[in-house]
């Protein structure tokens, strides 16, 4: 894609809702798609459920708790008005990564989003800093993660989505 295939593309105005919690894991990736989006990143509990019709694009992530994104986003999408299909996407941190597992993770948030109207036209995940429950005493799990890998990745996943929006 030239840079100016880009410019042109990127006019369109992007959101980014992350809720990030323990260590900002999914705020470090949002940052990623943020920078090749041009978008606005903003918390659940910033979010004016009225002013998201002013998006064209929007992304919605978490870190996935007990198989699902976290409450606050889950939350935000049960209050969205209902649109006709605006793109977005879903993104996500974990402990455990699979294609499988992270369809599954998914799917609850993926599920609302489309009840709305939402077209979601691309999902990403990777590993997380894990110190939930018992892993704290052993200093959890994914220490460092995302790391540099992850958020090429990340960055890389952003520029596919430039010719989906």
């Amino acid at each position: 894609m030239q840079d100016a295939d880009v410019k042109n593309i990127v006019m369109k105005k992007c959101l980014i809702i992350v809720f990030s919690y323990h260590h900002k894991n999914t705020y470090k990736i949002a940052m990623e798609f943020s920078e090749v989006l041009n978008a606005d990143v903003k918390t659940p509990e910033q979010v004016i459920v009225d002013e998201l019709e002013a998006y064209e694009f929007i992304g919605f992530g978490a870190g996935i708790d007990s198989g699902r994104h976290y409450k606050p986003l889950l939350d935000l999408a049960d209050r969205l008005p209902d649109v006709e299909n605006k793109k977005g996407f879903i993104f996500s941190t974990s402990a455990m990564q699979g294609e499988n597992k992270v369809k599954k993770d998914h799917s609850l948030l993926r599920s609302k989003l489309e009840s709305k109207g939402y077209k979601i036209v691309g999902e990403f995940s990777c590993k997380g800093h894990d110190t939930n429950s018992f892993l704290k005493y052993f200093g959890g799990i994914n220490k460092g993660r995302p790391n540099g890998e992850d958020l090429k990745n990340a960055k890389e996943f952003a520029v596919r989505l430039l010719g989906l929006i």
